[in-house]
């Protein structure tokens, strides 16, 4: 099984933006930070003749490669910022984050997943647009999204109030960022309680706009918990607004669900759990709950088993006798693929490996199995479909 992505690729260390430390390798072919370091010299001279640029140099500000979508979160001090990124992207326990240290500087993530985006998490008590050494274009410029978390069991006033203020500032620059608000630590609060919460922040920041001329601001509010799957939710709702023709992944899953009789499939990404893809049928968080637990199920038995390594002898048996076939011949596919029977309901539940970041993972019905050919049929016509698409859509370099 090759059902093991990597959990984390750290961001390189800031680098000097020195032009005699670059050195060529004996090749003749600049390295990607040999790029990189370039670039980010010709935005330092290119800034300087605008009397609003920032000064180069700004020791807090790291690139990257362009082509990667950037995801900012920022808030409040104490809002739950480090520790949502901690849960969703790498895999800690929720009642572990009770230890995490408050966030002092930028922390800049580079996520191994199947689109390589990037997570910024910035301390509360920074305000860039305060500091002048800040290159707005640094940080805006590539940004798919920025989510905004507020502590729904504090005083959110002020929260609110920088929200808006960030919010008027990037619409006359960046019109095209998507603003998802996370109203965050909601598990303890009744049901009444937090849609009241959400009902009053949202007026508040649409009244904001509105009386600045900002009708239809791309700001979305979501109800998040780490200690449920909510955060996952949210957090699949922000990643799909930045896959080209989602509509596309969707009509696939759609239509395989019709063919086979699913009740619901899921295109997931298995390093954070997220779901960037589903059937048109209605969504149901229990389905999405079983499902992302499932996947933890599948990467814990790799992880403890790894790829199944066969003797020469043990090979020959199994090719051999009654079936005279080649052991690749004989298995549905060459990636991961397992199937699991609820005991309570007689749903089976699918998960076929697409490649190292992404999976399929379906609900069936109890009589799935009379059907099973037709079923293997379809979903490997989909996955190969699914492979084609990320394909044609990837960056080209």
């Amino acid at each position: 099984m090759s059902f093991n992505p990597p959990l984390r690729e750290t961001l390189p260390a800031e680098r000097s933006k020195d032009a005699n430390s670059i050195v060529q390798s004996p090749s003749g072919v600049k390295s990607p930070a040999e790029l990189t370091l370039q670039r980010i010299q010709y935005q330092a001279s290119a800034s300087a003749q605008n009397k609003d640029a920032v000064k180069p140099g700004d020791p807090t500000v790291g690139l990257l490669p362009k082509g990667k979508p950037r995801l900012l979160l920022m808030g409040q001090r104490r809002s739950g910022k480090s520790s949502i990124s901690s849960v969703v992207f790498h895999k800690l326990p929720p009642n572990e984050t009770l230890f995490l240290e408050s966030t002092a500087r930028i922390q800049k993530d580079s996520m191994a997943s199947f689109m390589e985006f990037q997570v910024w998490d910035f301390p509360g008590q920074i305000d860039v647009f305060d500091h002048v050494n800040f290159d707005m274009e640094a940080i805006f410029g590539e940004v798919g999204a920025l989510i905004w978390v507020i502590d729904a069991q504090d005083d959110y006033l002020e929260a609110v109030s920088r929200l808006n203020a960030t919010v008027l500032t990037l619409q006359r620059s960046y019109p095209n960022i998507n603003i998802e608000v996370f109203i965050h630590k909601v598990d303890g609060l009744s049901d009444d309680y937090k849609l009241d919460i959400q009902r009053d922040i949202t007026i508040r920041i649409q009244d904001e706009l509105s009386d600045h001329g900002f009708e239809n601001a791309p700001v979305t509010f979501h109800l998040t918990s780490i200690y449920n799957h909510s955060i996952f939710e949210a957090f699949s709702k922000v990643i799909q607004k930045l896959i080209p023709r989602l509509g596309t992944l969707e009509a696939m899953l759609t239509n395989l669900c019709r063919t086979c009789r699913f009740e619901k499939a899921y295109l997931f990404d298995v390093l954070s759990k997220i779901y960037i893809a589903t059937d048109s049928a209605t969504a149901d968080m229990a389905s999405y709950e079983i499902c992302s637990d499932y996947i933890d199920v599948i990467i814990d038995i790799t992880e403890v088993y790894g790829t199944w390594h066969r003797s020469d002898e043990t090979r020959k048996k199994l090719e051999g006798e009654p079936w005279n076939t080649k052991l690749d011949e004989q298995i549905g596919c060459s990636t991961a693929e397992s199937c699991l029977v609820l005991h309570d309901s007689n749903k089976p539940i699918m998960l076929r490996e697409v490649d190292r970041y992404l999976a399929l993972v379906a609900i069936m019905t109890d009589d799935s199995y009379d059907r099973m050919p037709l079923v293997n049929m379809n979903v490997e016509a989909v996955v190969d479909g699914l492979t084609e698409f990320f394909n044609i859509t990837k960056p080209r370099k």
